[in-house]
């Protein structure tokens, strides 16, 4: 019979030797002040634009860790509406209840990072990811606390691996009240340190019936704000998680077993989030060129189209851009499209590749 964190008589206090932990935070508080250091030479629109691309990133891969796909077009549209975000080549794309819902919440966690995380604050969120009560097909308990047993399972029926166990239905009022009243005192804790404990414990305990991991990272994102006193995410913790999916939740299955020592777990998320900011620096230089090219394109009069199309480019549209494809995407004739091609073209901004017929490819030619 397996035994878990939750079982053991000293719950929930958790062990760490903070002595350990001194290189990884190091690494961390450097990594942070490049950033913030590149950020601070930056101007205002290329600040915007990189903020846009981080949140952006942030819900939508947090959604992906889950198994979920949302539209890219539509989360970075409602964030730029929330957050009143201008930049240049945004397409005004609709956003449904659902991905209104989920961007809803994950703003809701960074902007007001400085209110108080409480149940009700909780049930809200939870509301929002699941507004129609269901997940897929099943009916599930939204916007209040579990009342079912919770096990995290994984492979084929009959062949199933419990990876983690729960606490059971009736204590979990009393458990979050004890990890909310933790999570709101005054503590002499590292704040990224913190962060990590907190993702851990409300993943311990694993309080509602279905989207534990995007509000537990959610509350990681509120503290990484509080960390920094700012709602302003130049940076993904999801996008990283993404990444290092299978030993992220490996991590969280061996820091939820009995022992109690969540020193490894906290090194190992005090790494990704290092890691997180490094891949931020990448974006950084991104923004700047993507800047720069708009900056040298003001001079150039431009369609809605085409700076549409020139902003996919830039962001890393997949393949090859085509024309074909640019009437699609702007829902325009293949005649209006050709015109517009060839209009960069003649202003140097597109280059067409050799192949001609239906096969010719444009790219964006420097910026």
């Amino acid at each position: 019979m397996n035994t878990y964190i939750h079982e053991r008589a000293e719950w929930p206090v958790l062990e760490y030797d903070e002595n350990s932990l001194r290189d990884a935070l190091t690494r961390l508080h450097r990594a942070l002040g490049r950033m913030f250091g590149k950020l601070d030479i930056l101007g205002f629109d290329v600040r915007n634009d990189l903020l846009l691309r981080a949140v952006s990133d942030e819900i939508v891969t947090s959604s992906e860790i889950e198994g979920e796909t949302l539209n890219r077009s539509s989360v970075r549209s409602s964030i730029a509406k929330r957050l009143d975000l201008m930049t240049a080549g945004l397409s005004d794309t609709y956003a449904d209840h659902y991905t209104e819902g989920v961007v809803e919440m994950a703003l809701d966690a960074t902007q007001n990072f400085s209110k108080p995380v409480t149940d009700e604050r909780l049930f809200g969120w939870h509301n929002a990811l699941f507004p129609t009560g269901r997940s897929g097909i099943r009916r599930i308990t939204t916007g209040a606390y579990r009342n079912d047993e919770v096990a995290v399972v994984s492979g084929a029926v009959g062949k199933e691996k419990i990876h983690y166990e729960a606490p059971a239905p009736g204590r979990v009022p009393y458990e979050m009240k004890r990890f909310l009243s933790w999570l709101e005192a005054k503590q002499s804790i590292d704040p990224y340190i913190k962060a990590g404990i907190a993702h851990l414990w409300f993943e311990a305990i694993h309080p509602f019936d279905d989207g534990n991991g995007r509000i537990g990272r959610a509350i990681a994102a509120l503290l990484l704000a509080r960390a920094e006193n700012s709602p302003m995410r130049y940076f993904s913790l999801s996008s990283q998680l993404l990444k290092e999916r299978k030993q992220y939740y490996d991590e969280l299955e061996s820091a939820t077993a009995y022992s109690g020592d969540i020193g490894r777990w906290i090194s190992w998320f005090l790494g990704v989030v290092e890691r997180a900011v490094e891949a931020s620096e990448e974006e950084l230089g991104a923004a700047t060129r993507k800047a720069a090219l708009f900056t040298q394109l003001r001079k150039n009069a431009l369609s809605e189209r085409q700076i549409f199309i020139l902003n996919q480019l830039v962001e890393g549209f997949e393949g090859k851009m085509t024309t074909a494809k640019w009437a699609k995407l702007c829902k325009c004739s293949h005649d209006t499209a050709l015109r517009d091609i060839d209009d960069l073209v003649i202003k140097g901004v597109l280059t067409r590749s050799p192949k001609g017929g239906r096969s010719t490819s444009y790219e964006i030619a420097s910026y």
